[in-house]
């Protein structure tokens, strides 16, 4: 393996469950695999370095700076929202789609980065975009929502109990032009008992992060788009970090392995319903404690696949 290439992937972005990712796909080739979320290309370069020709990976992301690491990789890439995904893909190749893989979330280069606005632990400017087409920056939400609104957002994005006392405490202390502003008044509002539980301020962040980024939207398209370029036998590979993006891939993945719904007592199916796909995944799988250790990063993700039926 090329170290310069590998160091400058891995800086970009630590993969999370590559070895499982890329035994997940390896029934499907030789064919295409969509890389939706190439970010510094890590699950791409582990394909690469193990299956070599038998694999060929177009890549998309949001991100401008994905571009450098596909060049450095030489795959053809796209500029984009996976939630176009059909789209983008169609932009790329005319071939078969053997496997779609997604990594949802923000980036390990995007959160060190204190330019990007996304750490609540550096001072950066009020950003949070993944992208040039989101739709909204942070700045604008935690300067311009009303309280409800606010407390709606971190509430249902960030899962935050106290999201009524958080949003009144940011309208209160408005305007805001950094993000350690923001987060000093997030840890202000929380009880000291709770600011042992991890950076007060984590949860709202992710919810900011989501809202900015239109993220869970972008989920639910992108793997429905996803799951209708597969060929039969294609397999989509998604990874989540939080119990949002993964519902809804759990949900997705459920509503297609389920066929005929009709009584079991009546003679002749009257649905005509027949599944779409098969799950791979029972259970989630989750990483080891060898690579949590290695990557804490990877401690919440959650991996699920499925195979499309033949028809």
């Amino acid at each position: 393996m090329n170290q310069d290439r590998d160091k400058r992937g891995r800086d970009f972005h630590r993969p999370v469950l590559e070895h499982e990712v890329a035994g997940l796909l390896a029934p499907v080739l030789p064919g295409v695999v969509v890389d939706a979320t190439f970010g510094g290309g890590g699950h791409t370069r582990r394909l690469l370095d193990e299956f070599g020709e038998s694999v060929t990976v177009v890549a998309i992301d949001r991100d401008p700076e994905a571009l450098a690491n596909a060049s450095a990789l030489g795959v053809a890439f796209v500029e984009g929202n996976f939630a176009d995904l059909g789209r983008l893909v169609a932009e790329l190749t005319d071939e078969p789609i053997a496997g779609v893989m997604f990594d949802f979330g923000v980036s390990s280069h995007q959160l060190d980065e204190p330019g990007r606005g996304f750490s609540y632990r550096k001072d950066g400017p009020l950003d949070m975009r993944m992208g040039p087409d989101a739709p909204h920056t942070a700045a604008e939400i935690v300067n311009e929502w009303p309280a409800d609104r606010l407390a709606d957002l971190i509430y249902r994005f960030g899962e935050e109990p106290l999201a009524r006392r958080i949003a009144r405490a940011i309208v209160d202390g408005r305007p805001y032009e950094s993000t350690t502003q923001v987060s000093n008044v997030v840890a202000a509002a929380i009880p000291a008992a709770r600011r042992r539980a991890g950076h007060p301020a984590r949860r709202t962040f992710q919810a900011l992060r989501m809202a900015v980024n239109d993220e869970l939207d972008a989920v639910n398209s992108g793997l429905e788009q996803a799951i209708g370029i597969l060929r039969p036998l294609g397999r989509v590979v998604a990874i989540s970090y939080h119990s949002l993006e993964d519902r809804i891939v759990k949900q997705r993945f459920a509503r297609g392995a389920t066929g005929c719904v009709c009584p079991p007592d009546l003679p002749v199916c009257g649905c005509g319903r027949s599944a779409e796909l098969r799950l791979l995944t029972r259970k989630p799988i989750r990483p080891s404690t060898d690579e949590i250790e290695v990557n804490n990063r990877a401690r919440s993700a959650v991996l699920r696949a499925a195979e499309k039926v033949a028809a």
